[in-house]
């Protein structure tokens, strides 16, 4: 289990760097293919979209295939797309790239985050937040090393160190392969201590049509969460360089801000939601950062933006890790298919928030963006809230309660 947590923080360090690549060198890359905002919301788009399918074409390939070809061809269709982005290809062929990058970074995310959820049982919140820390902590060092390559006119190269850095993460998985991923599926299940968490064994008598009312909403959550938290990072430089007045360079590091409060406050975040339950956590951390977005609406100064960036960054860090594990007590079992799922979902809307961002951005400017962004994340709020609903049904206790503490609704 240790190996399986080790390398998993290490694919997850990779594909944070993947995914925030485009973002933390969209604006000289705007600028230097002499396009306009919403077309690069477009290869953002053509990115999740290829991801949406990877992570679809996850559970079956790995069903035919076996899990460890599955994960190792993943991790190469990763690396080689990213190695092609930084040969700065025409725009055309940036578009036909970035679905390949979509299938190697969504499938390899859905992959390992399975193993870890699969394999951690009653640990699930802890281990599956650890490993999302490490998705932070690469979010947050490609900031830098953008800023750094765009003072020295090679933004493109920050594609090249993702490429880099897969082709390292495909070495130590083909060598280093965990065994505890070749047990049988139920053992995995129980987890490292031998049995099922109490919470899981008590959702299996919940009826099929509780839990698909849960799940509903928690695919919903993912493409409204994943959506905001895509958009909001991609162009967060460009709004404080049309906004603000900032470099470019400044306005990328900013980003840091935002992934540094990502990677502390995933450090506590398990523990905080097996402590108040899942869906308390959730609902608090939604309303907080609704809030904070609109708050952003009204205090548009450099300050009040740095400000409200970390604190949001709190908020939403431990979001995908719990609402992952939320949803996955609620199908126990079924691991591989229902992370699957909801990381599709959250591709659905990584691809088209993004695209309506860009758009919206060119549209509207600075100040209505922002406006985008309050109501997304209102709407974040009001899909909780209908999961948090559906779970205080009779019979969906397991859901507002921690999974070993308690068992009775909050």
């Amino acid at each position: 289990m240790k190996r399986l947590l080790i390398l998993g923080c290490i694919a997850y360090l990779v594909i944070g760097l993947g995914q925030l690549a485009i973002g933390a060198v969209m604006e000289p890359m705007v600028k230097s293919y002499g396009i306009l905002y919403g077309d690069g919301g477009r290869l953002v788009m053509f990115q999740f979209l290829g991801g949406m399918a990877g992570i679809l074409c996850a559970p079956g390939l790995m069903n035919r295939f076996g899990k460890k070809p599955v994960l190792l061809a993943a991790i190469a269709f990763m690396t080689v797309a990213e190695l092609l982005y930084a040969l700065r290809p025409p725009w055309g062929a940036m578009l036909t790239i970035a679905p390949f990058a979509g299938v190697g970074l969504g499938m390899t995310e859905a992959v390992v985050g399975s193993f870890v959820v699969g394999a951690s049982g009653a640990k699930a919140n802890v281990a599956m937040s650890r490993v999302e820390t490490f998705f932070g902590v690469g979010a947050l060092i490609i900031p830098f090393a953008g800023a750094a390559l765009i003072e020295a006119g090679e933004w493109r190269l920050s594609f090249g160190i993702v490429g880099v850095m897969g082709a390292v993460t495909f070495l130590l998985w083909l060598l280093w392969w965990p065994t505890v991923l070749d047990r049988p599926a139920q053992a995995e299940t129980d987890g490292a201590h031998g049995h099922a968490p109490a919470g899981l064994a008590a959702g299996r008598a919940y009826s099929r049509r509780q839990s698909g009312i849960v799940l509903a909403a928690c695919a919903l959550f993912f493409v409204v969460y994943v959506g905001l938290e895509m958009s909001y990072i991609h162009y967060l430089p460009s709004l404080l360089v049309a906004g603000n007045g900032m470099t470019e360079s400044s306005a990328t590091l900013v980003l840091s801000l935002f992934w540094g409060a990502m990677v502390l406050g995933r450090l506590v975040s398990g523990q905080l939601a097996d402590r108040l339950g899942g869906a308390v956590y959730l609902l608090g951390t939604c309303l907080v950062a609704a809030v904070l977005f609109v708050l952003m609406t009204f205090f548009t100064g450099s300050v009040p933006i740095f400000v409200l960036t970390f604190v949001v960054g709190l908020m939403m860090s431990g979001m995908f890790a719990i609402a992952l594990v939320f949803a996955n007590r609620a199908v126990p079992g079924a691991a591989e298919r229902t992370t699957s799922l909801l990381m599709a979902c959250g591709g659905i809307g990584g691809a088209l928030l993004p695209e309506g961002a860009g758009w919206f951005l060119d549209a509207y400017g600075p100040d209505g963006t922002r406006w985008l962004f309050a109501g997304t994340a209102i709407a974040l709020l009001a899909v909780m809230l209908w999961a948090a609903a559906a779970a205080r049904q009779p019979g969906r206790r397991i859901w507002l309660a921690a999974p070993e503490e308690r068992t009775h609704p909050l």
